[in-house]
């Protein structure tokens, strides 16, 4: 064992610990299994987490490479970096929000800030966010106005003590392996139960003791019914209300008639008493994309918050726990200077701009005022030609954004510099691509869905010609702003002392964690204001780093203005785009088991004849659309783009939907870039489509985008 080298896995963000090392020249990390000494997971692993470590199938970049009369061609990293470099001074003299930058949750911690102090500290730009924007954006604006800071409060040592666990839009069995044998296990036992909320009937929802189906798009009604049924059925907890919450009564004015929100849910009344009644004991409430990814995603995301608060299930055993796709999601939030500054401190607070100002050592008015647009607004700004030059480091957004023609032609039409390890759609596109290194070729640390900070190590070096993302942001400052960073080649260990300092004080405090600390300890759970401290179940006690308290009733330590926990009071108000005689179908995505994101490690897994695209529909559905169909293949239309996929017969999912996976760029031809208003989070899980037969010419082109000519038809 000692030959082997401690790390975290980044497959997703359970956080799982790792031993790994290097094999004998092959492209992955040979040999990695769990680490029995890990606090997270005491060894246990999921075999897409090892596969995806060991040996990525995706096809690697190993070299810069700069676009040549229309093909990109290798090159050498000074010829990159000074064409980088010039163009991006050359756009910052019209303004600093004349460069975008987009990160990713699948950076370190290290990484992230280094690139959040960069674009916001060196070029001063409002146009920089992460592709965690476009997973959990509306669970964190919904954990802040709640609770007046970001992150669930329970922990996994929660989730054994629970007795009902309560799954809403979210499908860990496919997800997050590890962390649902935990809830599976729990909910085995004789006094316990396993609720699904998910118009499928997903992987986790086939394990169910009761699986409620409403309509996509619905979800806030449903959560709104719910609550409404617990305040007629008294299942409140009047006394933590009364103690611990604000807004109990307007919260209760706002809710619908129970009758209506079910009828709008596509829900029976008996399954709205039943989900009522299920909170009547610890119960823990998890949510994932099925929630956030909505226009209605931050409201939804606070009504289950509310029927937690309304019930009293907040404390050991119960509470809201939203479930995090990406490694170092919340890493980013915290580190990366994205929509707060480090340690979540508010941007528009003078007072801490100025700190972070004397600790950047830049000028206040440098440091923008506000996080800017969002993700999908950023690419708006693009498409209006209203900037020069766009920076994507680890994320692929011709892929994983909705509407992904317009992505595309926005990012065809300014200066696109991406940084990957693999080849992505995105890369295809760029005027610039810079080649970085993987898991198993990285230093770092990142913070897993429990606020645990954990190591990411190298236990390889990259291929020739390939760099650390840490070492290619402090390239860039180097030639760009040289006095923003002590070294072209910035140290990951003092980038976290510096970020982990400024964190001192606020409500996502790590400054007690070290390298040092990491290393004897593996993972240490925020907060930890102090070298001994780790953070239990948040907002317990009169600090957040001190022990959980036996009494439920004992002092709570909100962050808000009052120091109690807020209700909300949203409505539901339709979905955004509702179906038609012309587009009679509904469309909604998911995850698959044997892919990860959009797919570019694991791209030629699943592209052998045509099964990324194949989209999941009822048997009725088919029967009903039968001259749309052809040797076993059809055509999605929505408004935005029509795509030709294989079919799938599927009972699974209920007759007028069509579900598509994720991973693969077809998919998000066709979704619908509304946002949240309050989060930017797009609305990736309902949009109206319609079906039609593909002509025999076009029909092998299966996952292209074809577009409509003058008649109608499509080839």
């Amino acid at each position: 064992m000692t030959d082997r080298k401690p790390t975290t896995c980044m497959r997703c963000a359970v956080g799982c610990g790792y031993r790994q090392r290097d094999g004998d020249g092959g492209r992955g990390i040979v040999d990695v299994h769990g680490d029995d000494r890990h606090p997270t997971n005491g060894g246990e692993t999921c075999s897409r987490g090892v596969r995806e470590t060991v040996n990525p199938s995706g096809e690697r970049v190993t070299e810069p490479m700069i676009r040549r009369g229309g093909t990109l061609q290798p090159t050498d990293w000074d010829t990159v970096l000074g064409t980088i470099s010039v163009r991006i001074v050359e756009a910052l003299r019209t303004g600093n929000d004349n460069v975008a930058v987009l990160g990713s949750g699948q950076q370190t911690n290290e990484a992230a800030y280094a690139l959040g102090k960069l674009a916001r500290g060196g070029f001063g730009t409002r146009h920089y966010d992460a592709n965690t924007t476009l997973c959990m954006a509306s669970a964190v604006q919904a954990y802040t106005q709640a609770f007046g800071s970001d992150a669930p409060p329970p922990t996994y040592e929660d989730v054994p003590d629970a007795r009902t666990h309560v799954v809403w839009g979210a499908n860990p069995k496919i997800a997050h392996p590890v962390l649902y044998r935990w809830i599976a296990d729990s909910a085995s036992n004789d006094d316990s139960r396993l609720i699904v909320v998910d118009p499928v009937e997903s992987e986790t929802a086939a394990d169910a003791d009761l699986h409620v189906r409403p309509e996509p798009g619905t979800d806030l009604a449903l959560a709104r019914a719910v609550l409404a049924q617990v305040v007629d059925a008294d299942v409140v907890d009047r006394q933590f209300v009364n103690r611990h919450t604000d807004g109990f009564g307007d919260m209760v004015g706002s809710l619908p008639d129970i009758d209506v929100a079910a009828e709008t849910a596509g829900v029976p009344v008996d399954r709205v008493s039943e989900l009522a009644a299920a909170f009547d004991a610890r119960t823990v409430v998890y949510w994932g994309m099925g929630v956030n990814q909505s226009v209605q995603g931050t409201g939804t995301a606070r009504s289950l918050i509310d029927l937690c608060l309304a019930t009293g299930n907040l404390g050991p055993g119960s509470g809201p726990f939203s479930l995090t796709g990406q490694a170092n999601s919340m890493g980013n939030r915290v580190c990366a200077s994205k929509s707060s500054w480090p340690g979540y401190r508010p941007f528009d607070d003078v007072a801490h701009r100025k700190a972070i100002a004397r600790e950047w050592a830049v000028p206040l008015s440098r440091l923008p005022d506000s996080p800017g647009p969002g993700f999908v607004r950023i690419i708006d700004e693009l498409a209006r030609d209203n900037i020069d030059v766009c920076w994507t480091v680890a994320t692929n957004p011709v892929a994983g954004m909705p509407d992904a023609s317009h992505v595309k032609t926005a990012l065809e039409d300014t200066f696109l510099i991406a940084q990957d390890a693999f080849r992505s759609d995105t890369v295809e596109l760029a005027d610039v691509v810079l080649p970085a290194a993987t898991w198993g070729e990285s230093e770092g640390t990142v913070m897993n869905m429990e606020r645990r900070v954990s190591r990411v190590t190298a236990a390889r070096d990259p291929p020739e010609g390939v760099r650390q993302d840490l070492d290619i942001i402090g390239a860039v400052a180097d030639r760009v702003v040289p006095e923003l960073f002590e070294s072209a080649r910035p140290d990951p260990e003092r980038l976290f002392d510096e970020v982990s300092a400024l964190t001192r004080g606020t409500t996502a405090d790590f400054s007690g964690i070290s390298y040092e600390r990491l290393s004897e300890e593996l993972a240490v759970r925020w907060p930890a204001p102090d070298e001994t401290s780790e953070g239990g179940y948040r907002y317990r006690g009169r600090g957040d780093g001190e022990e959980p308290l036996e009494d439920v009733d004992g002092p709570w330590s909100f962050h808000t203005e009052t120091g109690r926990a807020q209700f909300s009071n949203a409505s539901h108000e339709g979905v955004p785009e509702p179906i038609n005689e012309e587009y009679p179908l509904t469309l909604t995505t998911g995850r698959r088991p044997d892919v990860y994101n959009t797919g570019v490690r694991t791209r030629s897994d699943v592209s052998d004849g045509g099964s990324a695209t194949a989209a999941r529909m009822h048997p009725e559905t088919i029967v009903e659309s039968l001259r749309a169909f052809d040797r076993g293949r059809t055509v999605i239309e929505s408004r935005r783009s029509a795509v030709a996929v294989t079919v799938e017969p599927d009972t699974d999912v209920p007759p007028g939907l069509v579900w598509l996976p994720i991973h693969n760029p077809a998919a998000n031809e066709l979704t619908l870039s509304a946002a949240d208003p309050e989060s930017a989070e797009p609305n990736f899980k309902q949009c109206a489509v319609a079906l039609s037969a593909p002509d025999r010419a076009g029909a092998d082109h299966i996952g292209e985008p074809r577009q409509a000519n003058g008649t109608g038809s499509y080839s």
